[in-house]
């Protein structure tokens, strides 16, 4: 059975599939930082904001998660994404995130490390 830390690290993840920003936004620090390993680095909660504007598509995603990892103030969550393009293409992506709080108790995520693979 899922602890309570990480239960809320999978609904953070689910909450990119379903577009909830709101869940997002309010789950990162002011200063919170996400690195896309090999894609970009985004810095700060407006940016957040701004780069995930364009969540809600009309792409059907999966989420499967695989593992949970949590110990103090870091986390991990490994998985695997798919979904159908607006145009019928399949894709999936293996994913690891690996996270930083900024506190021990009910903190909030300084710091996602994403790397993303696609998948045949």
């Amino acid at each position: 059975m899922a602890t309570e830390r990480q239960q809320f690290f999978e609904k953070f993840n689910e909450a990119f599939m379903t577009g909830d920003l709101e869940f997002i936004l309010n789950s990162v620090t002011d200063d919170v930082r996400w690195e896309m390993v090999g894609d970009d680095m985004i810095v700060g909660k407006e940016a957040l904001k701004e780069a995930l504007g364009g969540m809600n598509t009309n792409d059907t995603f999966k989420l499967n998660i695989h593992h949970t990892i949590t110990h103090g103030t870091a986390a991990s969550v490994n998985g695997v994404i798919t979904f159908t393009t607006n145009e019928g293409e399949d894709k999936k992506y293996g994913f690891c995130d690996v996270y930083q709080l900024n506190s021990f108790k009910s903190g909030k995520i300084k710091e996602l490390t994403s790397y993303v693979v696609e998948m045949d």
